[in-house]
């Protein structure tokens, strides 16, 4: 599906939704994908329907159920505790993620549990920035991480406003 970050696909397993992926332009065809009102699985209609309306303005917290796979107990820990905790116009640093989710582990593993999340937008990873700045941001079109971080969080108006 097109998004104002590139495109994206959303896989499920008729339970949950799996993953959200970019793709690149060259890697899909996407004049010959089906429209949405085409897809047979309702929770992927549904997800596609959320997704829409949250690049609208008119959803700021997605409702679907969520299958997190094969990841580690800590893993799924942090990602639970960014979705629950940290919502659409906020931001939390990767250290207070880690002090919130009670896993004991440093800010640098948090980074790398981000960089692992198979839900991005769903579980709004890009709100996670470095004490000192935006951090890192494995979303996006390749190459374009960091200012697909900031498009969103300029999206969702949670970037600090300059004083000057």
């Amino acid at each position: 599906m097109a998004t104002p970050v590139g495109p994206i696909t959303v896989t499920g397993n008729g339970r949950s939704i799996v993953r959200v992926t970019w793709v690149e332009s060259a890697e899909v065809d996407f004049s010959a994908a089906p429209p949405a009102s085409a897809v047979s699985d309702p929770l992927l209609t549904e997800a596609m329907r959320q997704l829409h309306a949250y690049f609208n303005g008119s959803l700021t917290t997605f409702d679907l159920p969520l299958g997190l796979g094969q990841i580690s107990a800590v893993a799924r820990t942090v990602l639970t505790t960014l979705d629950e905790t940290v919502e659409s116009g906020t931001t939390v640093t990767y250290g207070e993620l880690a002090r919130r989710s009670g896993t004991g582990i440093p800010a640098r593993a948090i980074g790398s549990i981000m960089g692992m999340n198979p839900l991005p937008l769903v579980i709004a990873c890009h709100r996670v920035v470095a004490s000192d700045g935006l951090g890192g941001y494995s979303g996006g079109r390749r190459g374009e991480g960091l200012a697909t971080k900031r498009w969103l969080l300029e999206f969702e108006d949670a970037l600090p406003r300059p004083l000057f």
